[in-house]
């Protein structure tokens, strides 16, 4: 069920935050964009409800790698009714986490780039969520020579960088360990 009422959607996400920040004790005020206004400059989401939250408690939620902004983030997609496929309609942010990982997702994709064209071999990125892996294979959509695909099942689920051509059936040697680089396996 697509967004159609941008306003109505604001509003039950506001009446959901305001019962989460008051019954959770919470130190956090937020900002509701929806429609043209909630678009992602990056490009990396595609956005039409984003909500920004600050506060004393905003560092919470980007804990362990933002997993209460995703789970704001699938509340707010439950409340609105909407299908699987179009939950990344919805954004929630704090401290700018988003962006900074949008950032240093499109690096990471540079630097795997230039590693797959100079090797001529696939590379694996870490596991991770459906939302990060859709923000590489978009990262990814203006190298003409190169081509991604999604591998692994449920968490263990990552993205791979192939030469445009190149067999896919071929596992890559080396796979990253951690979200953020690591021990190569």
């Amino acid at each position: 069920m697509p967004i159609d009422d941008y306003s109505a959607a604001a509003q039950k996400i506001a009446e959901f935050l305001k019962m989460l920040i008051s019954q959770g004790g919470l130190r956090l005020k937020y900002r509701i964009t929806a429609g043209a206004g909630a678009a992602d400059p990056s490009g990396l989401e595609s956005r039409e409800i984003y909500v920004e939250l600050a506060g004393p408690d905003a560092g919470l939620l980007t804990q362990r790698g933002g997993e209460l902004l995703r789970a704001l983030e699938h509340i707010a997609a439950k409340i609105l009714r909407l299908e699987s496929e179009e939950h990344e309609k919805i954004s929630f942010d704090a401290e700018n986490f988003k962006a900074l990982r949008a950032r240093e997702m499109k690096l990471t994709a540079d630097t795997a780039a230039e590693r797959v064209r100079r090797s001529g071999q696939p590379y694996s990125f870490a596991p991770m969520n459906s939302r990060e892996r859709r923000m590489l294979h978009l990262a990814f959509r203006d190298y003409d020579d190169l081509e991604t695909a999604s591998s692994g099942e449920g968490m263990n689920r990552y993205v791979v960088v192939y030469p445009k051509g190149h067999a896919r059936h071929e596992e890559p040697r080396e796979r990253r360990s951690s979200r953020f680089g690591g021990r190569r396996r």
